[in-house]
């Protein structure tokens, strides 16, 4: 039976990467005692998808994974099992079960959306913001697996928008960027464009945009 849920990555988790990440689910949902579904072969690992790999230091509160059990267990007790069973930084908001025809989270997914909070003051960061929007191109280059891939950052970005200060006056802007296969934004490489330092920024994911059809 598959299920679906839509949990936060919280502060406490917030330097935790994607395969530990991973593990910390698995581990959450045996101590739940659900019964997990595991692949065939020499090394079986559970059948857990996360739907989208969230950079370390960033936080979330939209993250979604799905994974398989072997017998149909009605989705209310499954929450509560896994609520039961979570560590400090994971809370979960939602669990469903999706139809068997659905596709999968990582091959749906089709843009997400980040809250970046500036850690230190910015200069001018409304003329700048636009300078990045009114950019026909902005070519960039990257090597990956050995070999250089010229792609435009421009296109990779949806929306950008202002928001207002947090509760501590900070300034905050809000990314919307697309999430595809061989065509995914960094809010990183976004913040960078605009020159700030990402490393002086707290980073949230606050959507994820998918394309399911049947659900």
């Amino acid at each position: 039976m598959r299920y679906r849920i839509t949990f936060s990555k919280n502060d406490a988790m917030r330097f935790t990467g994607h395969l530990d990440l991973f593990s910390t689910l698995e581990r959450t949902m045996r101590r739940a005692n659900l019964p997990l579904v595991y692949s065939q072969g020499f090394t079986p690992r559970p059948k857990i998808n996360l739907a989208s790999a969230l950079p370390l230091g960033y936080t979330s509160e939209c993250e979604q994974a799905e994974f398989w059990l072997k017998e149909e267990i009605p989705s209310k007790e499954v929450a509560a099992a896994i609520i039961k069973a979570s560590p400090p930084g994971i809370t979960l908001h939602q669990t469903e079960t999706p139809n068997s025809k659905a596709p999968k989270l990582q091959n749906a997914l089709r843009s997400a959306s980040f809250q970046a909070t500036m850690l230190t003051p910015q200069s001018e960061l409304t003329k700048r913001v636009q300078k990045l929007l009114d950019a026909p191109t902005l070519m960039r280059e990257k090597i990956r697996k050995g070999k250089k891939k010229v792609y435009d950052l421009r296109d990779l970005i949806l929306e950008i928008d202002l928001l207002s200060p947090d509760e501590e006056n900070r300034e905050r802007l809000e990314m919307h960027l697309k999430a595809e296969p061989g065509a995914t934004g960094r809010p990183d490489e976004v913040l960078n464009e605009l020159e700030i330092d990402p490393l002086a920024c707290l980073i949230h994911r606050t959507g994820l945009h998918f394309d399911l059809g049947t659900t």
